[in-house]
């Protein structure tokens, strides 16, 4: 499904607003005048998608903004989610120039909003699908890595049907990211442009190895693309893990990005973790108005693997952290989780003799890392599996050369950017595959 208006209202997410607010057009002129137009950008050099920035900033200066938004979604057709998204922090806008001259760094992820923002809502279309080549290719997941790949295939020609074992299409876009970046609405009305190039068939709720098999959808296409992302959050096998109130991180931001959570009676959450979910997961809670919030993590501060720039934030929005903290067992009081009772870890993470406290919590939250959902292609032949993630090439070939891949189940769990650049090169690889004549 893709209709943002069947999102239910009152969901829980819509309570949130932007924390990078939309730039004005005074404010995205101004801002587009500042760059310096480099050439051998350092900023293009670190974007995944290979966006010319100071080509389409240079067309926002100009008052090109059509131009400015098909320079960005050439490169990138999910230039507008990933205009609020990035970590730009650590990608174009950490490798300005100007952050060698201390000044501050050209707001390129802003700027990119500005111009994508309005190529969406004014329904301007700049790619058709190309002739047709009489070859169809599967797509197993709905989310951008898939997304982005049958968008590029469209535009050669080639046929495609997205099979996606979900409600909604977008993957984490829709279900995951914290909605003061990207809500679940403007996420599927991204999906929605991108599907409007048109003649991408989508067969929602299949999963397969129970609807379909995968000799079925090799016998009905030409290849197959999987961006099948990752499986679900990671438990911790302690007592009291049947404790009502205990719950995956990602699993709760779906459901509060989609339905309404019941808060009632949470004054203290606790989130286990140390990297960008866990992260994304205490700001939330405290969006939700839990007063509350701690960041349990085994680690210390330095090794957490959450970007900095957010945890930043979290602080200064009052969530507190424990390093060298492992859980032990979750406390309970009438079928519900009470608290965890932990232990205090040395610099080698080993338990500290007599360092065992409890924390209170009527919430906690378990952000440490996914299953990986390598299983599911288990016995198809010549694709091969390495940690739990598909073994692919540079172009995103398996070992079989019908079957590509892309986006987290290929790259272990990285950025929406990474997966859309990952689904683009492998739709230009099965393209080539498909124009030199590889067949069923």
């Amino acid at each position: 499904m893709v209709d943002p208006r069947t999102l239910p209202e009152d969901r829980s997410e819509a309570g949130f607003g932007d924390y990078k607010p939309a730039l004005g057009p005074a404010q995205a002129l101004a801002e587009a005048n500042r760059c310096l137009y480099c050439a051998d950008a350092p900023c293009v050099q670190k974007c995944p998608t290979g966006i010319d920035i100071p080509e389409f900033i240079r067309k926002i200066s100009t008052g090109n903004l059509k131009g400015s938004a098909r320079t960005i979604l050439d490169a990138n057709i999910f230039g507008m989610s990933c205009a609020r998204v990035c970590p730009v922090e650590v990608l174009c806008v950490g490798a300005c120039v100007y952050n060698e001259m201390d000044a501050p760094p050209i707001a390129i992820g802003r700027l990119q909003r500005y111009a994508t923002d309005a190529a969406l809502a004014g329904g301007w279309r700049y790619f058709e699908p190309g002739p047709d080549t009489g070859r169809s290719v599967g797509l197993v997941g709905g989310g951008p890595a898939s997304l982005a790949a049958a968008h590029e295939l469209r535009r050669r020609g080639h046929a495609c049907t997205i099979y996606d074992a979900g409600k909604w299409l977008g993957g984490l876009n829709t279900t995951g990211v914290a909605p003061y970046k990207l809500r679940a609405d403007d996420a599927l009305a991204e999906v929605a442009y991108v599907l409007g190039i048109g003649g991408i068939a989508v067969e929602s709720g299949v999963q397969v190895g129970r609807d379909v098999t995968w000799d079925a959808l090799l016998a009905r296409h030409d290849a197959l693309f999987i961006g099948v992302g990752l499986g679900a959050d990671r438990t911790l096998d302690i007592p009291g893990k049947e404790l009502a109130g205990i719950d995956g991180a990602v699993a709760f931001i779906e459901k509060f990005k989609l339905g309404r959570v019941d808060l009632a009676g949470v004054e203290r959450a606790v989130v286990v973790g140390g990297g960008n979910t866990a992260v994304d997961a205490v700001r939330e809670l405290v969006g939700l108005g839990v007063p509350e919030v701690t960041m349990l993590y085994r680690g210390d501060e330095a090794s957490m693997s959450g970007y900095e720039h957010e945890w930043k934030a979290a602080k200064v929005e009052g969530v507190r952290a424990l390093w060298h903290t492992q859980p032990t067992a979750y406390l309970g009081r009438g079928g519900r989780v009470a608290g965890l009772r932990c232990v205090k870890l040395g610099a080698d993470k080993r338990p500290l003799p007599g360092e065992v406290f409890e924390v209170p919590a009527e919430l906690v939250l378990l952000a440490i890392g996914q299953a990986r959902l390598g299983e599911l292609v288990a016995g198809l032949d010549g694709v091969q599996l390495e940690g739990g993630r598909l073994v692919v090439d540079a172009d995103g070939a398996t070992g079989n050369p019908r079957v590509f891949a892309g986006g987290d189940c290929a790259n272990g769990g990285k950025e929406v950017v990474n997966a859309v650049a990952e689904g683009k090169r492998a739709a230009l690889a099965i393209d080539r595959a498909l124009t030199t004549g590889a067949s069923k």
